[in-house]
């Protein structure tokens, strides 16, 4: 199966938890550990150090101390999990049965709008950026703060990116950095489609045919990232794949969100994004060791093998190989 993930918050349960044996990679009370991943058969997941702007004094300090903490992690863990910033590396660990990890960052406040924070990150590891999270900052705006009372959208007052953001984006596909558009407006994904050439990704966002929730991609959207080589990570959080009314199975709904981004997008669009530990633990969906149970769900949802092999991996993997050299 070799799950690849691309995006979970652990790194950052980790670092705002007292310090003991029971909050480290290697075991914890979260969604996502060592053995939780093992059960689960990953390959690779991508690890998110993400910083609520504004909760901290600086948030350039605050994810410099969050990457420190990722990569003490990964020394303590080193005989089963290495960082990783080259697509052979995920390979070389594969066959040392050793996962792997990717470093990214969600909320793109860090950089402070600055060109050369953005190469400093990326001399850190940092190879994927969500641009926003709910805050607007100096490279663009998101879509919570587009919402109504009713998780609508209010088109009329979207706004993409700063003149700044696309400086930004434009560096990040030089650089090879993995542009991500999840937690960003309409617009601000059309803007990214203007102005960089590259393919990018939604690393943690669904469908909002299936869920009309303001966080989820629109038709028109999925086709155009598709279109573009990208790739969507179906997202775990149960607000974002069915309706709060709906009582049914979160699992068929993952199923329901991948059948339509495959008739929209094409099989080749859909990863997965889980956003474990970054998200309220759902019965239906409690960690990393549900995986194997929805694959066997794609697969009974007439997905074949060679399909969720693409959702579980492949897809992710194809990207990758085509930015981490």
């Amino acid at each position: 199966m070799n799950v690849v993930d691309m995006h979970c918050d652990t790194i950052m349960k980790i670092y705002q938890s007292p310090v003991n044996d029971q909050s480290h990679l290697k075991k914890n009370s979260f969604q996502l550990d060592i053995p939780k991943m093992q059960e689960g058969d990953y390959l690779l997941q991508n690890f998110a150090i993400f910083i609520d702007k504004k909760s901290v004094d600086s948030s350039y300090e605050e994810a410099k101390n969050m990457i420190d903490c990722f990569y003490a992690e990964m020394k303590a863990n080193e005989d089963q999990i290495r960082p990783i910033t080259h697509y052979e590396q995920i390979l070389e660990n594969g066959l040392n049965e050793r996962m792997s990890a990717l470093l990214t960052m969600e909320e793109g406040a860090p950089i402070e709008g600055s060109v050369e924070k953005l190469e400093e990150f990326y001399d850190l590891g940092v190879r994927m950026m969500t641009l926003t999270w709910n805050y607007p900052n100096e490279i663009g705006y998101p879509n919570a703060i587009f919402a109504d009372d009713n998780n609508q959208l209010t088109d009329q007052t979207q706004r993409g990116l700063t003149n700044k953001g696309i400086e930004i984006v434009q560096r990040m596909d030089e650089l090879g950095m993995i542009i991500d558009v999840s937690h960003g407006s309409d617009a601000l994904v059309n803007d990214v489609l203007q102005y960089t050439k590259r393919p990018f990704v939604a690393s943690h966002s669904n469908t909002r045919k299936i869920c009309p929730h303001f966080r989820n991609l629109p038709d028109d959207l999925i086709k155009k990232i598709a279109e573009r080589g990208g790739v969507i990570g179906i997202n775990f959080s149960a607000s974002f794949l069915q309706d709060a009314k709906e009582k049914g199975s979160l699992i068929n709904a993952i199923c329901r969100h991948a059948r339509h981004l495959y008739n929209v997008g094409g099989i080749e669009s859909i990863g997965l994004g889980t956003d474990f530990d970054g998200i309220p633990v759902h019965g239906d969906l409690p960690d990393g060791t549900i995986l194997p149970k929805i694959y066997d769900a794609l697969r009974k949802s007439d997905f074949s093998s060679e399909q969720v092999d693409q959702i579980f991996n492949k897809n992710v993997l194809h990207l990758y190989q085509d930015f981490l050299i």
